[in-house]
């Protein structure tokens, strides 16, 4: 049986970067992989500007909802995404980590 990668997009509201980067990345990889986001301090709905921004690339993240990252999520991936969470964002030993360094759109 082969393992479906599992990768996590954490940013701090899971309301903007994380969101985009896990539907780019679910509609490049055509969903050969298990791809999640979730945030630190998740806000209560997407920002509609990164609802607009991928509208614009043709994916549709409306029915989306900001998630709490817990620590059940982070162990199951395979790679953990942060963009910006810094020491919020546990790290367990196993787990592959990258930092993305993007800015919050919304300040």
């Amino acid at each position: 049986m082969n393992h479906k990668p599992v990768v996590l997009f954490v940013c701090v509201h899971n309301a903007g970067r994380s969101q985009m980067a896990a539907a780019m990345l679910q509609n490049l990889s055509a969903r050969a992989i298990d791809v999640r986001s979730a945030g630190s301090t998740p806000a209560d709905a997407v920002n509609p500007a990164a609802i607009q921004a991928m509208k614009e690339v043709r994916i549709d993240i409306t029915a989306e909802v900001p998630q709490i990252m817990g620590p059940q999520a982070v162990k199951a991936a395979d790679l953990v995404i942060t963009m910006g969470c810094g020491d919020s964002c546990p790290v367990f030993e196993g787990t592959r980590y990258e930092d993305w360094a993007l800015d919050d759109a919304a300040g």
